[in-house]
């Protein structure tokens, strides 16, 4: 670099100080955690989707119920014939007539129709389930959004504090240039600094704005969400039966056994069917032959004799979809308890890692310290000064790290043990 060019660089300099930091929206509301769990679970449209589903299940278990129940119809045809037909003066055959009859179709004998129906009520239990985990999934998005915006609360905590820490260094460079017993070079390290450190903060309060506005949509808010508190996660100390506290656990054990009830049904394909008939019949006029009001009585059976291979089609792509059911029931076994053990051990690691990291953090506060006391005594350089700064600045990132890897192990536990939310 030439001198022109240095000197210019050192004129820019001065004249410039870092930038004004423009402050985020201010989030619309502020909020607990457990508020935040519950309005998600209670307004997110994701949630509402799966109610939805709740209801067409319990719609299709209506007309299942229906398919063995009784069935009455009504029916009234009106007929008008081009010329009536008489005999010896009396119609035999009138040329308008109206005729009206009921339809009463009573189910006695429908194990297939009947099988439908107990097939229809395990499909609203797994269309209940998968509500509910749609639920739990929500619950746990909105715990990670909330741990998000706590995150980068402390991101921003500690590059402010670090901002702050390289401001003074700089006001204390330009105090001892204005005095002359420092150095225009010392002035512009320290200013450099501080003109990082601010460009650090705007990013960490863009961060943090990000996740408040995460945290809003999750809970259905009109702006971003700022979260309020530390959330406590009390882990259990002993893990209990998965199956009985998961509900995606429980969500695919319900889809194996629906799924092995419909095979099981599919022999009463083949069985007969029997339904009793009542059919009574009123016509005005009536003909010469016969009388105006008259009713009948069937019994009608059906017995399946050759489909051509149909069922037993039905039969293989139902025992194929058992078989997928019973797969994925036992991957998701397995896979629920190694999500448990890699949990605790996250958890265990976790609070190692943060102990180690906050008495990194708390060295290097020392460190710093120390060496802005020796640097007024002249005993420590302007570059030790700020590569102190630097090291305290990333220690204290470490620690807010640190801090949001062990809560969200600890969320990640317990939502592996089934106890979130």
């Amino acid at each position: 670099m030439g001198p022109a060019i240095l000197a210019l660089a050192i004129v820019v300099a001065q004249g410039f100080g870092p930038a004004v930091v423009a402050q985020p929206p201010a989030p619309v509301e502020r909020i607990s955690f457990q508020d935040a769990v519950r309005r998600a679970m209670e307004k997110n449209p994701s949630v509402a989707a799966a109610a939805a589903g709740i209801l067409r299940a319990e719609g299709l278990l209506q007309q299942a119920r229906a398919a063995t129940g009784l069935q009455i119809n009504g029916n009234v045809t009106t007929t008008t014939l081009n010329t009536g037909v008489k005999f010896s003066g009396a119609t035999v055959t009138p040329r308008n007539q109206v005729a009206a009859s009921l339809n009463a179709d009573l189910p006695i004998i429908a194990a297939a129709a009947r099988a439908r129906r107990t097939q229809a009520m395990d499909n609203e239990q797994v269309a209940e389930l998968s509500a509910a985990d749609t639920r739990r999934q929500i619950a746990f998005s909105t715990a990670d959004a909330y741990l998000s915006v706590i995150a980068q609360r402390r991101v921003v905590e500690a590059n402010t504090r670090a901002r702050d820490v390289a401001k003074a260094h700089y006001d204390l460079a330009n105090e001892l240039e204005q005095r002359g017993t420092g150095s225009r070079l010392n002035a512009l390290r320290a200013q450099q600094q501080w003109s990082t450190d601010e460009g650090r903060v705007e990013a960490a309060q863009l961060g943090l704005y990000r996740a408040q506005e995460a945290l809003g949509v999750l809970i259905v808010a009109d702006g971003p969400v700022d979260a309020i508190e530390e959330p406590p996660f009390d882990v259990p100390a002993e893990a209990a039966n998965l199956l009985q506290f998961r509900t995606d656990l429980k969500l695919f054990s319900a889809q194996q056994q629906a799924a092995e009830r419909v095979v099981g049904d599919s022999s009463k394909d083949r069985w007969p069917s029997l339904d009793a008939v009542f059919l009574p019949q009123s016509t005005y006029p009536s003909q010469f032959f016969s009388t105006a009001n008259s009713w009948r009585f069937l019994l009608q059976m059906n017995v399946p004799l050759v489909d051509g291979g149909q069922r037993a089609s039905l039969k293989v792509q139902r025992q194929a979809a058992l078989e997928v059911a019973r797969a994925n029931f036992a991957g998701a076994m397995t896979q629920a308890s190694s999500q448990v053990r890699a949990a605790r051990e996250a958890v265990a690691s976790g609070e190692r890692s943060l102990a180690s990291a906050r008495t990194a953090a708390d060295q290097a506060q020392q460190v710093v310290d120390i060496t802005n006391i020796s640097f007024r005594a002249g005993a420590a350089t302007n570059i030790e000064v700020i590569d102190a700064e630097r090291s305290a600045r990333d220690a204290d990132t470490a620690v807010a790290t640190a801090e949001d890897t062990l809560r969200r192990a600890r969320l990640d536990l317990l939502a592996a043990l089934g106890r979130f939310p």
